[in-house]
């Protein structure tokens, strides 16, 4: 009875095994059905060496004998560098972190090339970054981020060649200097800005009081053009109206020339005169001025002789 328990006992523990065997073979063919998904590679081992670099689909492998060593993401990514202390040219402590953007272009270095190339592009980039801004004088740091991003990208694109990767660029975030040197620097801020703030003022002083000048240079012009314009008009109008006067006068000359000429002109040019005459005396003697008259104001004749206008009668 003894012996029929311990023959079922090992028929169960054979069929464990078995068991086990078989799920074991099971998960592991699950295993070696690989899908990569897009931007990934998968470096594949043979029995310990390196077989084949799987890109993005369906693959299968062969269970036991395959495996999937490294996976390598072929996207861009960011590293961060940690804040370290530089020293520049002039002896001045200052800290500095930034950040590395890199991707991933031959699978098989990254993997075999370097343990850990993350780390090593963060630690050359420290290193890279401390024997540049010692070159440099303090102010130059801050003016000279874009020297400094490329001499560290220089540097890690050549250690990237044989790492496998590919260093797109490097940022400084911040340039920490000591709390003294920052007081100091923010006073040298305020004194540049306060000089060109006297300059800028200054400079508006001088140019509001150019254009004052100028105004009044400009409106003295315009006034003494405009006094010369009027006197100008004022002549030419004058001019303008003496010819008119004597054209008028000239033409009425020979009108009166042609009338007297004509029958009777003569006479009636003596009445128009003899009228003329009378007016003016009669205003001369309202005046109370002398006048000298013919001695006989009844002798018409010899009136006009006396105004020259006709031949005195014989008596």
């Amino acid at each position: 009875m003894e012996l029929l328990v311990d023959y079922a006992n090992t028929d169960i523990a054979v069929l464990l095994i078995w068991g086990a065997i078989f799920l074991s073979f099971v998960i592991k063919l699950f295993q070696s059905i690989c899908l990569v998904p897009t931007k990934s590679s998968y470096v594949v081992e043979r029995l310990g060496k390196y077989h084949k670099t799987l890109d993005a689909g369906f693959h299968a492998l062969l269970p036991f004998i395959d495996r999937v060593a490294y996976i390598q993401d072929m996207k861009e990514e960011t590293i961060d560098v940690p804040p370290q202390e530089c020293f520049s040219k002039d002896e001045v402590n200052v800290e500095v972190d930034g950040v590395i953007y890199i991707s991933v272009t031959d699978p098989i270095k990254a993997s075999y090339g370097i343990t850990d190339y993350r780390f090593a592009a963060m630690q050359l980039a420290q290193t890279t970054t401390r024997s540049v801004i010692g070159t440099l004088d303090l102010d130059r740091t801050f003016e000279e981020r874009d020297l400094i991003s490329a001499k560290v990208v220089d540097v890690l694109d050549k250690a990237g060649e044989a790492w496998g990767i590919r260093v797109h660029r490097y940022e400084i975030k911040n340039i920490t200097p000591p709390q003294t040197v920052r007081l100091a620097m923010e006073m040298q801020v305020n004194a540049e800005r306060e000089r060109r703030a006297i300059l800028a003022k200054s400079e508006g002083d001088k140019q509001s009081v150019i254009n004052r000048s100028e105004g009044l240079k400009r409106e003295t012009i315009n006034i003494s053009e405009g006094e010369k314009q009027r006197r100008i008009n004022y002549a030419e109008g004058k001019a303008a109206e003496i010819l008119s006067l004597a054209k008028a006068t000239a033409d009425s000359i020979k009108k009166v020339a042609r009338v007297i000429n004509q029958e009777g002109g003569q006479q009636a040019l003596e009445m128009q005169l003899s009228e003329q005459y009378l007016k003016q005396m009669k205003g001369l003697s309202k005046a109370n001025r002398k006048v000298v008259l013919p001695a006989n104001l009844l002798d018409y004749q010899q009136w006009m002789a006396t105004m020259g206008l006709a031949k005195a009668s014989s008596k």
